[in-house]
């Protein structure tokens, strides 16, 4: 059958390992120059019991204007009016940084903008792409029985409750744990109307890449990931991890993370 990937902030470093290794290093990732609001789907034709990447893709990117509903809702409904089966979505949105926005180290670093902004990134960009494919997971079911379908919304370890000894970086941690929040009652509904889609939390780990960038000193050698290794081990999770009804918290090693 064919069945196709969707990797959603296609333009993170992650995402373009993810990509690479799913198109098998059949076509070249071009970089985009004009903008960072990238969707790429692949479309992957295999039998049930042939290996993922020994499969004939096709590769498409779909540029999205911005993260705004609009946009999202046109993106979706390219998608949804195509035959194409979801096996496997990644929404890779996230922020750490940017310019003069900083993860706080007190208190008094807290300010309404970067509240904002990295809850406008990390929480409502994921929930409003989950919210639109929702109809496509849906029609899959109808079309498609239960086929199963793995979500995996890219979160951090620092959005742990139970895990936070150190405080500090409020807008990240609060806006990881929220997202943590939404995927878990999503999780619920998800059970009750589309069992056949899995929803994972991912914390890839440090990875070497922009987002972690100026917080790597500290980082040990064997602690500092590249993106094609968490992409590996990313792939290799899905296809471990079996379709619950239940949202996964799961760290790179494929270990689960205390909520």
């Amino acid at each position: 059958m064919t069945f196709s990937a969707l990797i959603i902030g296609a333009n993170s470093a992650i995402a373009k390992a993810l990509i690479n290794q799913l198109l098998q290093g059949n076509q070249p990732l071009t970089e985009d120059s004009t903008g960072r609001h990238i969707t790429e789907i692949i479309s992957i034709s295999r039998t049930d019991n042939e290996p993922l990447l020994h499969s004939p893709v096709i590769h498409r990117r779909l540029q999205v204007q911005d993260y705004s509903e609009a946009s999202i809702t046109e993106v979706i409904n390219q998608i949804n009016t195509e035959s194409t089966c979801l096996r496997m979505v990644f929404i890779c949105n996230g922020i750490l940084h940017d310019g003069n926005l900083q993860p706080e180290k007190n208190i008094g670093q807290l300010s309404e903008f970067a509240l904002q902004r990295v809850f406008t990134v990390n929480t409502v960009t994921p929930t409003l792409w989950l919210k639109h494919l929702f109809p496509v997971f849906d029609r899959q079911k109808k079309q498609h029985g239960n086929t199963p379908c793995h979500v995996v919304v890219f979160s951090a370890r620092i959005g742990s409750i139970g895990d936070n000894e150190l405080g500090g970086w409020y807008s990240y941690r609060a806006s990881k744990a929220a997202l943590n929040m939404v995927l878990k009652t999503m999780a619920i509904e998800f059970r009750r109307r589309i069992p056949n889609v899995k929803l994972i939390a991912f914390h890839p780990g440090t990875t070497d890449t922009p987002l972690s960038k100026p917080f790597q000193k500290s980082v040990s050698k064997e602690k500092l990931f590249s993106p094609e290794f968490v992409a590996t081990q990313l792939l290799k999770i899905i296809d471990e991890t079996p379709v619950d009804g239940e949202l996964s918290y799961l760290d790179w090693d494929n270990k689960p993370i205390i909520w």
